[in-house]
């Protein structure tokens, strides 16, 4: 759903003349012709963004020609950041607990008593590393129709964790790992039990405001350009689909050339803690950087965040922390997380030091499910990150 899970079980042929940013006189030429390869292979649009701490930062937006009626792609567009929202999620709660206001080892049923079934035997570490064994509400086929934007109804954090709840879990609690969106809203609601506030204004307060990010919020706001967000249409997204998707599963939209639907203004109520937050490339580097410098947690905290668990066995680079990913590319290891929502995915990584940070948002998730814009976009995330790190930049595979 909002996030992982579903782009990890992802996983048109269209030539195209991509868009320029302002600044990609800044990219190099290699980097350019990667991000073009992406929007030839199908997708409509990608950002990049790579700053490697020693001058102007790299910004490039390619887009689809078809993609200009909707509007014109820019390196500054506010994107859907999907499960990136856990990164800053898990950072509030960590900021709970270094004011001594909860601990990473109270039991979920502490803070949201009766709501989560076993909730005395999950702690909120379990939460926040996803080994709490919960099952992903995001593939209960009620939610996923309101995901796909088929059921326009509101869902509540309370209505999502019940739809999570009602499945059996996935194991016993701290015996396992599995990604699971269930575990995020469930600290969503702790965090505002904890404070009295709203998620939304908890992030305002401690993250947002504090580092100037005015592109940055939790759910829909007026302001800034959100860039538009597309996947296949009923025609052409069932062989795309993971097994166990119910089939005639589509999303809905406008309908756009290419065999594409506009999901920018789907249904987004199952997101929030989970994967809610709307952001820039610009906005979440800063964020990465502040992070893991640590400017927002004490150094023990930090470390905590860092200390991982292996992930799915087909994902042996990844392990996850406390919403934080470690991420071993062919250039070296990095720090961030991944997000996927409809219309959207989008990677953000940073150096172990906080001090050089890269992006890549593309404006489709199963849009990338086929082989070749797979690949072209796995190509133009390695070489960003080369490019970051100041590596050269891998030769294309094969």
């Amino acid at each position: 759903m909002t996030a992982k899970p579903l782009a990890l079980l992802l996983a048109l042929a269209l030539t195209a003349c991509g868009t320029a940013s302002a600044s990609e006189t800044a990219a190099p030429a290699p980097l350019a012709s990667l991000a073009q390869q992406v929007v030839d292979a199908g997708a409509p649009g990608v950002i990049v963004r790579v700053d490697d701490g020693r001058g102007q930062p790299i910004e490039i937006a390619r887009q689809a020609p078809w993609t200009r009626a909707d509007h014109t792609l820019a390196a500054s567009d506010r994107f859907r950041m999907g499960s990136n929202t856990k990164t800053m999620v898990a950072t509030v709660i960590l900021q709970l607990v270094a004011e001594h206001r909860l601990r990473l080892t109270d039991p979920v049923g502490k803070w949201l008593p009766g709501l989560i079934p076993n909730g005395n035997a999950i702690t909120v570490r379990m939460l926040l590393n996803h080994t709490s064994g919960l099952f992903n509400y995001t593939f209960d086929p009620e939610v996923l129709q309101a995901f796909t934007g088929q059921d326009t109804r509101t869902w509540t954090p309370r209505q999502l964790i019940a739809a999570g709840v009602r499945h059996d879990p996935m194991f016993a609690p701290g015996a396992g790992y599995s990604y699971s969106n269930t575990n995020y809203v469930a600290l969503g609601l702790v965090a505002e039990k904890a404070t009295g506030h709203t998620l939304g204004d908890l992030i305002q307060e401690r993250i947002a405001r504090p580092l100037r990010l005015k592109d940055t919020h939790l759910g829909a706001r007026a302001g800034g350009t959100l860039a538009h967000g597309y996947e296949p249409d009923a025609a052409h997204i069932g062989p795309l689909l993971p097994p166990g998707v119910p089939a005639g599963t589509a999303f809905a939209g406008p309908a756009r050339p290419a065999g594409y639907v506009d999901t920018t203004r789907i249904n987004t109520s199952t997101e929030w803690a989970a994967g809610g937050m709307v952001s820039t490339a610009r906005d979440w580097a800063r964020f990465d950087s502040a992070l893991l410098s640590g400017k927002f947690l004490p150094a023990a905290l930090l470390t905590e965040m860092r200390t991982t668990v292996a992930e799915e066995a087909e994902f042996p680079d990844r392990r996850y922390g406390l919403g934080l990913e470690q991420v071993v590319t062919p250039c070296g290891t990095v720090w961030g997380h991944n997000g996927q929502v409809p219309g959207y995915s989008s990677e953000n990584y940073t150096d172990a030091a906080g001090r050089r940070t890269v992006s890549v948002l593309t404006a489709t998730i199963f849009g990338l499910a086929s082989p070749a814009p797979r690949a072209a976009n796995q190509a133009l995330v390695n070489a960003a990150v080369c490019t970051m790190l100041g590596k050269p930049i891998p030769a294309p595979a094969g």
